[in-house]
Formats: structure tokens, C-alpha cells, sequence
């Protein structure tokens, strides 16, 4: 009986320790449970702290390329900025040293000019005053053989009184009327010639009217007579000549 007893409660016990055995088995279980759920918790926040992380990592990558990106834009920009503004520095300069070039270039051009234009007045003037000057030579040449020819032709004139006075057939009077005729014809060849008067109709540029007569077979106002021999000299009156005119 009291075998059984002790068996009953070795067994009651045994139960009692399996239970409490199985508490505690329970409640390890349960604690390792919530550890296991702990760690997974955590390895989850952990991971998720990690993907948090590894996204900010990357949006931090990004921002940061996106940053990078934004400030080589900007750079660019700037760059570019700075490149039109030296363009356009450059462009100003151009144009300035362009202006300056033209101006300095129309400068040199109206000195040029006006060179070329008193070039042109001196040439004209000297081209003037040797005109001038050959003409003035010319006149004065002209006056003084006048003068010459003036003073010779009364010597003409006796010459020629001479030869109307001389006889007939005579040899000295024949050599005489030769070297007169030689004289005539140097005095042609230097521009001298006569006037043609008697018979022409009387004109007062070339003739002198010292007579007036009547004669019914001449005409009016015609050259009856030619009192004294007029000549040229190229195209100017050296002597007038002494005429008589009719009616």
C-alpha cells in the first residue's frame, strides 16, 4: 500500500516535473520565439535601416549626380555665358578695331585725297602758267619781229622805187630786181605778205583811206589806187595800206 502510495506520488510528481518541464520547455519556446522575432525584428529594422540607408545612399547618389549634374549645367552655362561674353568682347573689339581701322582708313584717304588734289591744282597751274608763258614768248617774239619788219619795209619801199626808176635792159638793174625778189621771198617764208587792195573793196582793217575820187567805171567804195603797199605779218596788220578809194 504504502509502495504504491510512494509510486502514485513519485508518479504525481514525475507528472508535475514533466509539466513543469514542459512549462519551462514552453516558455524557453516562447522566449526563443520572441528572440528569434527579436532578431527578425531587428534584422528587419536592420535590413530595412540598411534599404533606408542604401536609399538614401543612393538618393544622396542621385542628389549628389543630380547636384553634380545641376553644377556642370551651370558650369556649362557659365562657361557658355562666358564664351558669348567673350564673343561678344571679342565681337565689340572686332568691330571697334573695324570702326578705328575705317576711320583711320577714311583719315589716310582724305589726306590722300586732298594730296591728289593739290597735285592736280599745281599741275594744272603749272600747265597753265606754260601756256601762259609760251604764249607771252610767242607775243613778245611777234612784237620784236614787227618791229623789225616795221623799220625794214621802208627800205622795201625805196627798194622798190628804185627798180620802177631803173632802165629798161640793164644788167645792174636786173641784179637788183633779183636780189629783191630773194628778199621778198625770205620775207614770205617768216610770215610777211602784201596786202591785196587795189581793185578789192575798201576795208579799214587792212586799208587806209587817204584820197577819195570819183570814177564812174569803178564802184562804190572800191580801191582805186594803192598809194603805199600794205603787208602781214603771220595774221596781224604790220603796215595798213595807203589807198585811194572811189565814190
Amino acid at each position: 500500500m504504502a509502495n504504491k502510495k510512494e509510486k502514485v506520488s513519485n508518479e504525481n510528481f514525475d507528472t508535475e516535473e514533466n509539466k513543469d518541464s514542459s512549462v519551462e520547455e514552453t516558455k524557453d519556446a516562447k522566449v526563443e520565439d520572441a528572440e528569434e522575432k527579436d532578431v527578425d525584428s531587428k534584422d528587419s529594422d536592420n535590413e530595412s535601416d540598411n534599404n533606408d540607408s542604401a536609399d538614401e545612399n543612393v538618393s544622396a547618389k542621385e542628389s549628389d549626380k543630380d547636384s553634380d549634374d545641376t553644377d556642370d549645367k551651370d558650369a556649362d552655362e557659365q562657361d557658355a555665358d562666358e564664351n558669348d561674353a567673350d564673343d561678344s568682347d571679342e565681337s565689340k573689339d572686332s568691330k571697334k578695331s573695324k570702326k578705328h581701322f575705317k576711320n583711320k582708313k577714311n583719315k589716310h584717304q582724305e589726306i590722300i585725297d586732298e594730296l591728289n588734289d593739290k597735285v592736280m591744282r599745281q599741275t594744272a597751274e603749272f600747265e597753265n602758267f606754260r601756256k601762259r608763258n609760251e604764249k607771252e614768248k610767242t607775243k613778245m617774239y611777234d612784237m620784236g619781229a614787227k618791229n623789225v619788219l616795221e623799220k625794214m619795209l621802208p627800205v622795201v619801199d625805196n627798194f622798190e622805187r628804185g627798180l620802177d626808176a631803173a632802165p629798161e635792159d640793164d644788167s645792174f638793174a636786173d641784179g637788183m630786181k633779183m636780189i629783191y625778189k630773194q628778199l621778198m621771198t625770205s620775207l614770205e617764208e617768216i610770215g610777211v605778205k602784201e596786202i591785196e587792195a587795189e581793185g578789192e573793196e575798201f576795208n579799214p582793217d587792212y586799208h587806209n583811206a587817204v584820197m577819195h575820187i570819183e570814177d564812174d567805171e569803178l564802184g562804190e567804195n572800191i580801191v582805186a589806187e594803192v598809194l603805199q603797199k600794205g603787208y602781214m605779218y603771220n595774221d596781224s596788220v604790220l603796215r595798213h595800206a595807203m589807198v585811194k578809194v572811189a565814190n
